[in-house]
Formats: structure tokens, C-alpha cells, sequence
């Protein structure tokens, strides 16, 4: 059971940093559509920028899942959390 609440915690984290994204693309997008925005952000190097402070999302399911005593599920956040980290410096490396 505990690889499978921390699998839900890791998809959950998954989740929560793609609207987290969604939502950085809406508010510093100037009124342009998701996909130009990430085409200009790639193109002028701060995507990754983009893709951390997607990841702030993960803070509230990372909290709700300790509130409510789901630590192996707060554990598959923090992994998520860890992974789109490792991916964010791979890129900026590139």
C-alpha cells in the first residue's frame, strides 16, 4: 500500500505542477496563447523559469497530504517536486 500512495503522490505532483505551469503561462503570458508563450520563453531562455514556478503548486498538495497525515503521499509530491528540479537544471544545462 505505501508504493501506491506515494505513486498517487507522485502524479499528484505531476499534476499540480502542470496547472502550476498553466497558470504561470496565464498570468505572464501578456494575453497570448499558451503555446506562442511557450515558443517565445524557449526562444528567449526563461521556460525554465516558467517550469518553477509551476512547481510552487506543489507546496499546497504537499501541506494538504501532511494535514491530513498522508505521508507516503506527500512523499510522492516531494519526489514529483524533486524530479521536475533535476529536469529544470538539465535544461537550463542545455
Amino acid at each position: 500500500m505505501n508504493k501506491k500512495d506515494i505513486f498517487i503522490g507522485f502524479i499528484v505532483g505531476l499534476i499540480a505542477n502542470i496547472i502550476g505551469l498553466l497558470l504561470a503561462i496565464y498570468f505572464f503570458g501578456n494575453g497570448q496563447g499558451i503555446e506562442s508563450t511557450i515558443k517565445k520563453s524557449i526562444a528567449e531562455g526563461f521556460f525554465t523559469k516558467l517550469i518553477s514556478l509551476g512547481a510552487l503548486i506543489n507546496l499546497v498538495a504537499f501541506f494538504i497530504f501532511i494535514k491530513n497525515k498522508k505521508d507516503y503521499r506527500a512523499g510522492g509530491v516531494l519526489l514529483a517536486t524533486i524530479l521536475v528540479a533535476v529536469t529544470t537544471f538539465i535544461l537550463k544545462l542545455i
